[in-house]
């Protein structure tokens, strides 16, 4: 049986002398005419596989013509070599291409040469053979890990609701509609309906991390038409102060948690996220309209905060060394029929955005958890309760008062990092123009 493979960060010096296995991609061939040298290529590093033309022609001549980029395995002896890049290689005495590489590449990997966004993914497979590519997805599993970790160890409980739903959280147009055995359906824009019914049944603080929809024809380099959205619900709580501490307290630990545990994708990248001071800032509409308003930017009362007083918010806190803050206290007349009007000033509600950088990264809010006005919400929003009575009935009998957050996964790391375009914080992203790979 042949021996197994060994990886090629695992070789050292001390391995001088003794045979091993290798695989891994061709980065490069040179041939120097009686000798030719592969560098080859696996995650953790590269290794300098030598055949020897006087010690086997045939082998010598099939190493000199492998593609770049082809897949291989070579086995020979582990040698001493100060002018090899790790100061050992591999000299060959067997080499197999499992998988050559078609020619001419469509997409440089290692030649610093630049490419278009659509080439890049047009070719994700060998896009991601970069490292620094395949860097943005190390930190995006870190701080997916990191929220897990510490919402677990709060006592919530990862929860999937349906991806296919007869009626949308917020109705509109950004359904997409699909034929479901002769009955309209939709793919979830949120899990907010479902969540909610979960707080009825003791499941009081819950959690789901999975893919959400809008059909929104944005073209943008901060939108696309799937995302993956980071969504927590908390029953009984007061107002939203008790799930606002969470929520500060879980993007600050994945801050941290990246910082800790992909140090060298963080460097890789030349990204330096400062972790935020603790507790956030929480910045009342009335006065982000003031804060507005000075930098030359007018919003009436009532209107909702768009892209541009985003930036000027953010660079605005930015003079006060603030990078991520709450936006709280939105107009009840541009929020969600479940979120909760304030009771002294119900022209206001218990609603807040995460702001990051210049960006909304979450919303959410107190929910409305009152039978009778979340219908009367709901109708002075043109909706038919009739087409919620799935949710409506969790309302019936004993509600309690809840809240709870939509995260944007994708845009809080192209945000973290400082990607130039959300779609390159997700290895497979969707857009209208984009259906495949």
């Amino acid at each position: 049986m042949p021996p197994s493979y060994r990886s090629l960060a695992s070789i050292k010096p001390a391995d001088a002398g003794q045979e091993a296995t290798v695989a891994g991609w061709v980065e490069d061939v040179r041939n120097l005419g009686g000798i030719a040298f592969l560098i080859v290529r696996q995650k953790g590093g590269t290794l300098q596989v030598t055949v020897r033309k006087k010690a086997d022609e045939a082998l010598f001549a099939r190493a000199a013509s492998i593609p770049r980029e082809s897949a291989v395995v070579a086995f020979g002896k582990v040698e001493a070599n100060p002018q090899a890049r790790n100061g050992w290689e591999l000299v060959a005495t067997s080499l197999e291409v499992l998988s050559p590489a078609a020619v001419p590449l469509p997409l440089p990997v290692v030649d610093k040469v630049g490419a278009e966004l659509d080439t890049r993914l047009d070719n994700r497979a060998l896009d991601l053979r970069k490292p620094e590519k395949r860097a943005i997805f190390h930190v995006r599993a870190a701080v997916l890990s990191a929220f897990r970790s510490h919402l677990d160890g709060l006592g919530f409980t990862e929860v999937q609701t349906p991806k296919l739903a007869g009626a949308g959280a917020e109705g509109g147009a950004t359904l997409f509609e699909t034929d479901y055995f002769g009955r309209p359906a939709f793919l979830s824009q949120s899990p907010q309906l479902y969540k909610q019914i979960l707080m009825a049944t003791g499941l009081d603080r819950v959690y789901e991390i999975a893919p959400a929809f809008r059909a929104e024809p944005s073209d943008t380099v901060r939108h696309v038409t799937e995302f993956t959205s980071f969504d927590g619900e908390v029953a009984w709580i007061r107002d939203q102060e008790d799930f606002l501490r969470i929520l500060e307290k879980t993007v600050v630990h994945a801050i941290e948690r990246v910082r800790e545990v992909a140090a060298a994708d963080l460097e890789l990248l030349k990204a330096d996220p400062p972790v935020p001071r603790l507790p956030l800032r929480r910045l009342p509409y009335v006065e982000a309209l003031e804060i507005l308003r000075g930098h030359g930017k007018r919003i009436h009362d009532g209107e909702d905060i768009d892209t541009e007083a985003e930036k000027i918010l953010g660079r605005a806190m930015a003079e006060e060394k603030i990078e991520m803050f709450f936006l709280v206290e939105y107009p009840t007349l541009i929020k969600p029929f479940y979120i909760m009007p304030k009771t002294e000033e119900p022209e206001y509600s218990h609603s807040f955005d995460l702001e990051y950088r210049g960006d909304e990264m979450a919303s959410g809010g107190q929910r409305e958890h009152r039978h009778e006005p979340l219908v009367t919400r709901m109708k002075a929003q043109g909706l038919d309760p009739a087409n919620f009575e799935f949710y409506l009935k969790a309302f019936r009998y004993g509600m309690p008062p809840h809240g709870g957050w939509g995260f944007g996964i994708d845009r809080f790391v192209q945000k973290l990092l400082g990607l130039a375009n959300i779609r390159e914080a997700i290895l497979f992203p969707r857009d209208r123009a984009r259906l495949v790979p």
